[in-house]
């Protein structure tokens, strides 16, 4: 007697960004007050950077929060609701809790309820691995449509007076709706990793280091606890980077990312309408536009310059400001690549919504 045969979801051929959301927190950080921190200058932030502003979310607002209001808006876009959302994933790095997930409460929120919830844990890069997600969810029938949310509320992790990394960062949420299309709207995903470099961006202390003074806290009596637990708010994790290591992979390697990520959609730089890298630095976004030979029409995202480096918001906060101030790129194509802590990677080629 033969095995039965399982039956198998249907397929969608083709799939496409159907909206666009974006959140940036109201709060406007200028070089001059990352200057009462830090031994530096406006001008040497903006000649290193491109950074002249960056957006930070007040005590209140959560990464669930800013999330929200991005998704919600790329829900509104796509003009779907909750209810139809098949899967509800966010990227981040700085929701404070490993558990429950971001996504989880977020779907809640938005009605999306029992739509499947997660979290990526993938940096810079996480938009672009919950855009592979999405696509993947989407074309084997196991999604119709997906909500992929970048959110960071990096102010949370940040040492104000570390000079590797803190002056960089924004707090921000960008969002995407992703379903169905009857045209080819994503390009295969060019993703991956090397966790032999993953010494060059972390945090400086983990969670156990806390714990463990706070055991020392109570071991010692009240008399010490206040001098122990003073010690305690200077560990706290914050992020650090290898700044000179991570300009060099961004800057050499990168480039053959998304120059695979071209050759994998099938279409040359000169086809491109825009390019949305992550907004880590001004000068790795001009070099990479350098390598990959850009003719001068392709449009290139500098949302750096105002919202600062947002890690996993970071392109869907470019593409939506791209596509707000020149409303042409709809429908036109883009590539956008994303990098960072891990060290990790990823980029495709999209139809922008």
């Amino acid at each position: 007697m033969s095995a039965p045969v399982l039956r198998q979801a249907p397929a969608t051929p083709f799939t496409r960004i159907h909206g666009i959301g974006a959140y940036r927190p109201s709060v406007i950080v200028t070089n001059d007050d990352v200057c009462q921190w830090i031994d530096s200058s406006d001008e040497w932030i903006r000649q290193r950077t491109g950074i002249v502003t960056r957006h930070r979310a007040p005590a209140d607002v959560s990464v669930i929060d800013m999330a929200e209001g991005a998704a919600r808006e790329a829900m509104a876009s796509a003009g779907i609701d909750g209810s139809q959302l098949g899967a509800v994933v966010v990227s981040t790095v700085s929701h404070p809790y490993a558990t429950p997930s971001a996504a989880a409460e977020l779907a809640d929120r938005l009605g999306a309820t029992p739509a499947p919830a997660y979290d990526i844990s993938a940096a810079c890069a996480g938009y672009c691995y919950g855009v592979a997600q999405a696509d993947a969810l989407v074309h084997s029938g196991a999604a119709e449509y997906v909500l992929v949310v970048g959110a960071e509320k990096l102010s949370d992790f940040i040492d104000n007076t570390e000079r590797t990394i803190s002056f960089l960062l924004g707090d921000g949420a960008g969002a995407v709706v992703i379903g169905p299309s009857d045209t080819p709207g994503i390009g295969p995903s060019v993703w991956g990793s090397d966790g032999s470099k993953s010494n060059a961006i972390g945090m400086t202390h983990s969670l156990l280091d806390v714990r463990d003074l706070s055991e020392e806290a109570e071991r010692d009596g009240a008399g010490n606890a206040a001098a122990v637990l003073g010690t305690e708010a200077k560990i706290w994790p914050t992020l650090r980077q290898d700044g000179q290591s991570v300009f060099r992979w961004a800057v050499w390697e990168m480039a053959k990312v998304a120059q695979r990520a071209l050759d994998a959609a099938g279409i040359g730089a000169e086809d491109l309408a825009a390019f949305i890298p992550h907004q880590a630095n001004m000068r790795i976004i001009d070099e990479m536009v350098k390598q990959l030979k850009l003719p001068e029409t392709v449009l290139v995202a500098r949302d750096i310059a105002d919202a600062g480096n947002t890690s996993a918001a970071s392109i869907p906060l470019a593409a939506h400001r791209l596509l707000k101030e020149n409303p042409e790129l709809s429908g036109r194509l883009a590539l956008q690549i994303g990098f960072g802590a891990g060290l990790v990677f990823g980029a495709q080629v999209v139809v922008l919504p």
